[in-house]
């Protein structure tokens, strides 16, 4: 454990040995009890959107701040930067392995290649990547969610809140992530009550395109859907997904979040009364989790998932709306019981 040696150096940090990412984006770095090459702690960097999203980036972040918090060590969090390659991506997670980052997190999908070339370079390093399963790799820990059973339950509330019968779904980009997003959640509308038509828009193909970062695009895509009628509108959309809220706002309709709870996000507070839930999944738990094996010196690896069973994903209640509404409720109760029991089962595509 990094703790003993930590103890030892009480005292050594200087917030003036900070290293910088050259050409990587920029950084934010917390100082700690040490700060000697090799007890450095927990290194995420953010996906397209960055910190301040209310949303997928955040949520990695708060797991960040807790393990700085219980484990005192340095910190640092990387921001993209517009049109990079694999190529500066791999830079990015190399760089933070070599000033002695342990664990390194690449957040979100698109780090793939980047994880899968610099764990192989590192191997005494963890790295984690947040959504995706594919990278095999003693050193790698795939942290992954059944979005689609969150997206389900998102489904069913948003059946029951219907008063048009249109509801409607605004997904950043058009990739097999995002199709989980979708699918669940027109199960869910149609398990619930099989009237309710389901409006169904991609933002981009590609992240490139802005997909996840444009709250422009999420607004009129969701404006697009609530002149058809419809009155409740879930996005799976980071950063875009604002535009869809104060859309929903304006029109005075419902909005359903996603990832983090949007409905207690500061940056959303004067839409909060038209975000009726959020289907969460805890990215900010798998991040601090993954830093946490590190610290007790038997790191994950291989697929790690979170699930309704695991209390990973789920729907917000924060709402009093949305929590005193008893038929809603019970609903959402039921349907969340046969998914765990298996007796339903929710399709990713």
């Amino acid at each position: 454990m990094r703790r003993v040696s930590r103890i030892a150096v009480v005292g050594a940090a200087t917030a003036s040995l900070a290293l910088a990412l050259s050409a990587c984006g920029s950084t934010s770095t917390s100082a700690g009890s040490s700060d000697a090459k090799g007890d450095k702690g927990l290194a995420i960097a953010y996906d397209v959107g960055g910190k301040g999203d209310q949303s997928f980036n955040d949520a990695a972040y708060s797991g960040l701040e807790k393990a700085k918090q219980e484990f005192g060590y340095e910190t640092k969090d990387v921001e993209p930067t517009e049109g990079e390659t694999d190529a500066d991506k791999t830079q990015r997670l190399v760089s933070l392995a070599k000033q002695g980052y342990n664990p390194v997190i690449g957040i979100g999908y698109a780090y793939a290649t980047a994880v899968k070339e610099a764990a192989a370079k590192y191997p005494d390093t963890t790295f984690g990547i947040v959504d995706d399963s594919t990278i095999e790799a003693d050193n790698v820990a795939d942290l992954v969610f059944s979005e689609q059973e969150a997206s389900y339950l998102a489904g069913v509330a948003a059946a029951k809140a219907t008063k048009t019968n249109v509801v409607g779904f605004v997904g950043g980009v058009d990739v097999p992530l995002i199709h989980k997003f979708e699918a669940g959640f027109e199960q869910g509308v149609k398990d619930t009550n099989s009237k309710v038509k389901v409006l169904s828009q991609y933002l981009t193909q590609t992240a490139e395109e802005g997909g996840f970062s444009s709250p422009d695009k999420g607004k009129t895509a969701a404006e697009g859907q609530i002149e058809k009628n419809a009155d409740v509108v879930y996005q799976a959309a980071g950063l875009s997904g604002q535009g869809v809220i104060e859309a929903a706002a304006a029109k005075k309709v419902w909005a359903i979040g996603v990832d983090s709870d949007q409905y207690k996000q500061e940056a959303l507070a004067k839409y909060k009364n038209h975000i009726l839930t959020s289907a969460t999944k805890d990215v900010a738990k798998a991040v601090y989790n993954l830093a946490k094996s590190v610290e007790d010196g038997k790191p994950e690896a291989g697929i790690v998932r979170g699930d309704l069973k695991s209390g990973e994903v789920g729907l917000a209640d924060s709402n009093p709306e949305f929590k005193g509404d008893t038929g809603l409720q019970e609903a959402v109760k039921t349907a969340k019981e046969k998914i765990i029991s298996g007796e339903i089962k929710v399709k990713t595509s």
